[in-house]
């Protein structure tokens, strides 16, 4: 299940777009193969020898018992998010806006097909084919192993304290709930409530240092919900891009993610926490161009994004960071790229504040 927030900046003369596709389920993570707590085992050599030509995930095996412990419903909903086909209605209320969402996830012949229809104001409809949920979060140095749940899981206890309350109840239905408190000052907290009986994602609530609920996504009705018995199949390889800049600084714990991303004049790249994603995008300007984007931050709904410039040799580049993280966070990320440094040369991490 994934909702799809598109950001664009339109600019006069030039098709200059920034599209961010962020999961409100981070099972991104937003948020795929190893179910420990539940005794299943999928790894890409054994799914190899039981699809045939297709990598992926096989969503038969029959879960046990109830998960007990917040790692394990953390795998469980992983699971989940792959293998079951539902329709739903949702809503997202964030500062600027509340919206109301049909949502559909089906999966056929291993091929997961998601849509997302918003229905206030303009009739606007997102359709997206794969089988990439939000573990679109993929390990550092996995050597193009398929991202497993119970390694994902542990990541994430690495950076987040992560607290289980049981006897939640969301849209009629029983839940459980997670809490993801960060480690340090340069990323939000999280509160999920999972379906206690397919583990799939009830509710999302993104709260920032203060207190202060930056943003609710809440499943009103879940129709149905049925698991798949095949096999969950893989997109086809992505890659991380080659660029001529480096980020000299992450918070800890954020890993480069392969994108799929096309684009004339732009650099893109995408890292992730396992939880928090960030984009950076990178594109020449003229020092007389009026349509560049001013630096500073600015606010976009539930998303901030940092603006900075830079200027080389070979002329100015406007610098631009856009995520659901603080302000610092993204002004410190986009202010530490760097286009002199070798990039085996460099630490994004060696800097790292406490």
């Amino acid at each position: 299940m994934e909702v799809c927030k598109m950001i664009f900046f339109r600019r006069p003369g030039r098709a200059w777009m920034l599209v961010i596709v962020l999961s409100t389920l981070p099972f991104h993570a937003h948020a795929e193969s190893v179910d420990s707590a539940s005794e299943v085992s999928t790894t890409s050599s054994e799914t190899s020898s039981t699809s045939g030509s297709h990598e992926g995930y096989e969503c038969s095996v029959e879960t046990e018992a109830t998960p007990s412990s917040a790692t394990q419903w953390l795998e469980r909903g992983l699971w989940a998010s792959h293998c079951y086909a539902f329709q739903a209605r949702a809503v997202a209320i964030d500062a600027v806006d509340v919206r109301t969402l049909a949502l559909s996830h089906r999966i056929q012949d291993g091929i997961r097909q998601q849509v997302v229809q918003y229905l206030d104001g303009p009739s606007v409809s997102i359709e997206r084919r794969s089988p990439v949920g939000r573990l679109a979060w993929t390990e550092e140095n996995s050597n193009g192993e398929l991202p497993s749940p119970a390694r994902w899981a542990a990541h994430l206890e690495r950076y987040y304290s992560i607290e289980l309350e049981d006897d939640a109840r969301v849209a009629g239905r029983e839940a459980i709930k997670l809490i993801f408190e960060p480690h340090d000052q340069w990323r939000f907290s999280h509160e999920w409530w999972l379906d206690r009986d397919t583990g799939l994602l009830l509710k999302h609530v993104l709260i920032d240092q203060q207190g202060r609920i930056i943003e609710t996504f809440q499943i009103t009705q879940l129709q149905s919900p049925q698991k798949y018995t095949g096999i969950v199949r893989l997109d086809g390889p992505r890659v991380v891009l080659s660029t001529p800049w480096q980020v000299t600084w992450l918070p800890e714990g954020f890993v480069t993610q392969p994108v799929n991303f096309t684009g004339s004049d732009l650099h893109q790249r995408v890292y992730s926490d396992g939880l928090a994603t960030v984009s950076l995008f990178v594109e020449s300007v003229s020092d007389d161009d009026s349509t560049a984007l001013q630096p500073g931050v600015q606010q976009l709904g539930v998303s901030a994004v940092a603006v900075d410039h830079y200027v080389t040799e070979e002329g100015r580049w406007q610098l631009v960071a856009i995520g659901e993280l603080p302000v610092a966070t993204l002004q410190r990320i986009v202010r530490s790229i760097n286009f002199d440094l070798p990039q085996a040369d460099n630490d994004p991490h060696e800097e790292d504040e406490k």
